[in-house]
């Protein structure tokens, strides 16, 4: 059977961690860059299909693709690693630390960073004809979106602060699921099944998610939205990526590591 047991895929979580921590620079970089690049473009596929189709939840149907290419391209997403990584150090496997945790998941995130921003710039160029017209229905959408995700919650104060956070804690919950689904089959057909299910929820529900963010909103800026670096990082970057922290780690790592890594089922004694 292609299906793998939960207890089985908790074993193959720590092993990632511990992969992954140990990892050289170049390749937790490289890995993380492609990702970014691919998220990006999925993103870019997603707006394109509910603004084309005026149906939003059409562009959570295809969202899910660049997930699925980058996963079984193996490359890294900032997201996963925060489930994936601590786990290895429950575990006290050979090599790993707090210090090798926190090094895997800045390398990550620059790696991440540099793929989505210089997909940004790319898809700029291609919806503005080099610069030189205004960006058509997707353009504005992008700035419309990126407007409300960073303004709109502004206007809120604290309450959009917290607001973003949760959604950024329900967002990574997903997406780790997503990661853990690749693991569930040893067929890539079900493989694609158990990622897709949890990443169209995300996407469809609007929840933030820190990697998909580090292309929106420089690409809104380079299209013309009127918010700022700062405006990004205080009402959305900041609280998604604690929030994707949580979700990733407690809700999905933890709760999978504890059930399934660390308790045994009970057994009736003769």
């Amino acid at each position: 059977m292609s299906y793998v047991k939960p207890a089985d895929v908790v074993q193959t979580m720590i092993d990632a961690g511990q992969t992954k921590v140990l990892m050289s620079t170049r390749d937790t970089i490289i890995r993380g860059m492609m990702a970014g690049a691919i998220l990006a473009i999925a993103v870019a596929v997603a707006i394109t299909t509910a603004v084309q189709t005026g149906v939003p939840i059409a562009g959570a149907l295809v969202f899910p693709v660049g997930f699925v290419i980058l996963n079984l391209m193996g490359f890294d997403l900032l997201t996963g690693v925060f489930a994936l990584a601590p786990l290895a150090l429950f575990e006290k496997r050979k090599g790993v630390d707090k210090a090798g945790i926190l090094r895997n998941w800045l390398l990550v995130a620059l790696g991440n960073l540099i793929g989505a921003v210089g997909i940004a710039f790319l898809v700029a160029l291609t919806f503005t004809m080099n610069f030189s017209v205004d960006p058509g229905a997707v353009g504005q959408a992008f700035i419309k979106a990126s407007t409300s995700r960073t303004l709109g919650f502004a206007e809120h104060g604290v309450n959009g602060w917290i607001t973003v956070f949760v959604k950024g804690v329900l967002c990574n919950w997903m997406v780790c699921l997503g990661v853990v689904g690749a693991m569930v089959s040893k067929s890539v057909s079900g493989k694609v099944l158990a990622m897709w299910f949890p990443i169209f929820i995300f996407f469809g529900l609007v929840f933030e998610h820190a990697v998909v963010n580090m292309y929106l909103f420089p690409l809104g800026m380079m299209l013309g939205a009127e918010f700022t670096i700062v405006d990004w990082l205080v009402w959305n970057q900041i609280p998604v990526t604690l929030g994707n922290l949580v979700g990733g780690l407690v809700f999905t790592g933890l709760t999978l590591y504890i059930t399934h890594g660390r308790t045994l089922p009970a057994r009736d004694v003769a």
